[in-house]
């Protein structure tokens, strides 16, 4: 009669899902506020209150990131200058900044990029494409990356098996 086997027909059907292709870059922030590194700090502490911030990447003439400064960089900035009486008004972005940026692959993944963060205990990572900064990704934005997608297949892809 040509009877197939239920078991045999069920486990050749193997199809791949695709769900949508969770990158970095899809949910970096592109509209930066970015500090120079000629600029005094107490102008960034003003900026950092006034835009509710608490950071940002440092870019030269050409949009080429040179560092990130953050709070705590200016915060240091001031408990130093109050230790050793100097003014604050003449310390620059340059002397306070961190130059050893680490950056995240704008293709990246996502939930990589979750653990990415959670490894290196940073709040945010520039990224870069071409040399220059094109965003940055936040702790805040993988969350928000998570709600958008709550419901999802959170694989990049899945291969199912229906037996």
């Amino acid at each position: 009669m040509g009877i197939k086997s239920f078991q045999g027909a069920r486990k050749q059907q193997q199809k791949e899902v695709e769900s949508l292709p969770f990158k970095v870059k899809d949910f970096m922030t592109t509209d930066l506020i970015t500090f120079k590194p000629e600029q005094k700090v107490i102008s960034v502490v003003e900026m950092l209150i006034r835009h509710k911030i608490s950071g940002g990447p440092v870019v030269n003439d050409n949009y080429e990131l040179v560092g990130i400064i953050s709070e705590g960089d200016c915060l240091k900035q001031i408990s130093e200058s109050r230790y050793y009486n100097m003014p604050m008004e003449d310390d620059t972005v340059e002397a306070r900044m961190i130059k050893n940026v680490d950056t995240i692959d704008g293709n990246m993944n996502v939930f990589d990029a979750a653990n990415v963060f959670l490894e290196s205990r940073h709040r945010r990572f520039p990224i870069i494409q071409d040399g220059k900064l094109v965003g940055q990704i936040s702790q805040k934005d993988i969350l928000k990356a998570a709600l958008k997608l709550k419901g999802q297949n959170w694989n990049s892809t899945t291969k199912v098996n229906n037996g």
